[in-house]
């Protein structure tokens, strides 16, 4: 990080596969490995899906609930596998504790597998791909216990082009997104029109721009997402205008203006812009990247803040992941990343905890009058001093916490790393499944060809596939029958 100063197959095809944004069409050839600690996923059963799209999912083994979830979707001629192992959102879902949805279209969708931004049947509020993508968004927070208070969406090419238009269909769905490589939000409304979003300037104000938004959801005055933009200046697949374009749209949006509050030097030849909201702190950030071709910024290696694996629309420059994940605040720090305001707290962790309660200490920070405690995006309580005790948890469970310096104004700083406090006890849980299964759970136990229930060794009838029951396990190995409701 340097100085800070001062304020795009044939055009045929193209159209037969909806404007299609050449955006990435062609094999990816790379391989990359991906996080060791859990695996790709595919989950069904998330909706009616009206998009015909597939959802894929990676958690960390262990996440605990209240944490964040970021929608990653790939670009054309790419799947949700090839966007997983190359973009390095797992290493930071690992590192930062957050779980990623990974939505996948097909050449029965597109022929070229792109996301249909240009479709309003499909990118619109309510309607196609974009409310698949929302039924994945809510399967994921059943799954998970997600904060949906920091839902996050990044996209590829087509992929940026859908997350330009979700960030504007559900500003109160998404906290922030990312258009990688994209297009401004609902540019396009048909597939003639795809090619001249991709290629050429629209000739339109930021307030027209801002409008599309704003039209998306009529009613809707925020809160906005904050957006990051990526974009190479030798792309001639989406010609750079469109940054400046999705510049010009959220400025807009926020009501900012559109003269960069900052300027910085980053690695890989990129300059980041940065356009501060009324708090001081970045709402919108453009990344220009010097000589970057069309595709998603990565930086193998080791070292702090690189990522990804190159590849095919895969380019060694800088992370974008972990530039983005620092300006959505997924490290812990205030979203918007920002220079202004109290730094985060240093040493939180955990000093104790009993059936229901947790308690937590941290570092002094200079310049605090008190601290703003929060178990996952809740604001739970606050103290004066470096230490305290939240109350009135469930037994057995996992909570995150944050914590905050207060100013002697109100201002709230950055929020401090998360950590994980789990409290004692035992938590009764409920299992239900045919009886075979129970026993091979180890719930129950079988005995003359009838399944009982260990503890209580209550009859659960034959065993079976064709019986089903539900158990309840109260205390540690004892569960009871509960079939006709169970209390946890």
């Amino acid at each position: 990080m340097a100085s800070r100063t001062g304020p795009r197959r044939l055009h045929r095809l193209i159209s037969a596969a909806v404007g299609a944004l050449a955006l990435a069409a062609g094999l990816l050839t790379a391989t990359a490995p991906t996080a060791s600690a859990a695996a790709l996923t595919q989950v069904t059963g998330f909706g009616s899906n009206p998009g015909n799209l597939a959802m894929y999912a990676y958690a960390p083994t262990g996440l605990a609930s209240g944490r964040p979830l970021v929608v990653a979707l790939h670009g054309c001629s790419q799947s949700a596998s090839d966007y997983h192992g190359h973009a390095g959102w797992a290493q930071y879902a690992d590192q930062w504790g957050f779980a990623v949805v990974y939505p996948q279209t097909s050449s029965a969708n597109n022929a070229l597998s792109c996301f249909r931004w240009f479709n309003p049947a499909q990118s619109t509020r309510g309607n196609g791909e974009a409310l698949s993508v929302k039924q994945m968004v809510d399967k994921a927070l059943a799954l998970y216990g997600s904060d949906p208070g920091r839902v996050y969406v990044t996209g590829l090419s087509a992929g940026g082009g859908m997350a330009a238009d979700l960030l504007a269909d559900y500003p109160d769905v998404f906290a922030g997104g990312a258009v990688d490589s994209g297009i401004p939000a609902q540019c396009a409304t048909s597939s003639t029109a795809a090619s001249g979003c991709q290629y050429n300037d629209q000739g339109l104000t930021p307030r027209q721009w801002g409008d599309k938004v704003r039209g998306s959801y009529p009613g809707w005055s925020g809160p906005w997402p904050r957006v990051a933009i990526w974009q190479g200046t030798a792309d001639t697949t989406v010609k750079p205008v469109n940054g400046t374009e999705l510049r010009d749209q959220w400025t807009d949006v926020w009501g900012i203006g559109q003269t960069a509050s900052a300027t910085l030097s980053l690695n890989g030849g990129t300059t980041l812009s940065e356009y501060d909201d009324a708090a001081g702190r970045p709402a919108v950030e453009l990344y220009s990247i010097a000589g970057m071709a069309h595709g998603l910024a990565v930086d193998p290696g080791s070292g702090t803040g690189q990522c990804g694996a190159t590849g095919t629309y895969y380019l060694d420059t800088i992370c974008s992941t972990y530039r983005t994940g620092l300006f959505w605040g997924l490290d812990g720090s205030a979203p918007g990343g920002g220079t202004t305001g109290l730094p985060a707290p240093s040493g939180l962790g955990v000093t104790g905890a009993t059936d229901t309660t947790a308690s937590l200490s941290w570092s002094a920070v200079a310049g605090a009058a008190s601290y703003a405690v929060y178990r996952g995006s809740a604001r739970v309580g606050s103290a004066t001093g470096t230490a305290y005790t939240d109350t009135g948890l469930a037994a057995g469970s996992a909570y995150a916490y944050t914590v905050a310096a207060v100013d002697s104004t109100g201002a709230e700083g950055a929020r401090s790393a998360a950590v994980t406090a789990t409290t004692t006890g035992f938590r009764p849980t409920c299992h239900t499944d045919n009886n075979y299964n129970q026993v091979a759970a180890g719930r129950a136990h079988q005995s003359g060809g009838y399944a009982y229930a260990n503890g209580s060794n209550q009859s659960m009838g034959l065993w079976n596939l064709y019986t089903t029951h539900t158990l309840e396990e109260t205390s540690a190995g004892y569960f009871v029958i509960a079939d006709s409701g169970c209390p946890a």
